[in-house]
């Protein structure tokens, strides 16, 4: 935790019109909150795109963040959440140094352990790539960088659904649909 603050999920789902992720950052930048992850795609809705992004903040300030951002003409429906309200994923690559890693068996049941998978091996590097929560990425980086052979490392914004049955924009869709 930072400051006593907590990490929050935002989904926000917009349609797909240049500018709109200026326009939602710079609503963190105006509060000045620091956005930690961002993802971007379409959803499963034709049309609409759908924004993950982290930011650590207390829930008052995450509440009025919310509420500027679903005020942008462009934004169909936003909403926050913990990670216990959500299905969270990343994934992280590592480029590790072919000669550390044949030389050292511990690296390779150091990536064993942490269920990560080696996706490409060749004279110079090898590629391993883990998915899971945020903490187990970075986790593994950590374990790995303790044997000097990580040569790159990146990590993927977060993905993530809710835990109901339909994406939250669905209902809004709906019942928007049905007053007309």
């Amino acid at each position: 935790m930072k400051d006593n603050k907590k990490l929050f999920t935002l989904l926000v789902y917009s349609e797909n019109v240049a500018g709109i992720l200026n326009q939602i950052t710079a609503v963190f930048t105006r509060r000045q909150v620091n956005i930690e992850s961002l993802n971007v795609s379409a959803s499963s809705i034709e049309g609409v795109h759908k924004y993950t992004i982290t930011a650590w903040s207390d829930e008052d300030q995450i509440a009025m963040i919310t509420k500027q951002i679903e005020k942008k003409i462009d934004v169909v429906k936003a909403n926050y959440f913990t990670d216990d309200q959500l299905f969270i994923r990343e994934t992280g690559l590592y480029k590790l140094s072919t000669d550390l890693v044949l030389n050292n068996p511990e690296i390779s049941r150091t990536i064993r352990r942490r269920e990560a998978s080696i996706t490409e091996v060749n004279p110079t590097y090898v590629i391993v790539m883990k998915y899971g929560l945020t903490d187990d990425i970075i986790s593994l980086y950590r374990a790995l960088d303790e044997f000097g052979c990580v040569l790159q490392y990146t990590r993927s914004g977060r993905i993530a659904v809710t835990r109901g049955t339909q994406e939250e924009v669905s209902k809004f869709l709906e019942q928007r649909e049905k007053n007309g």
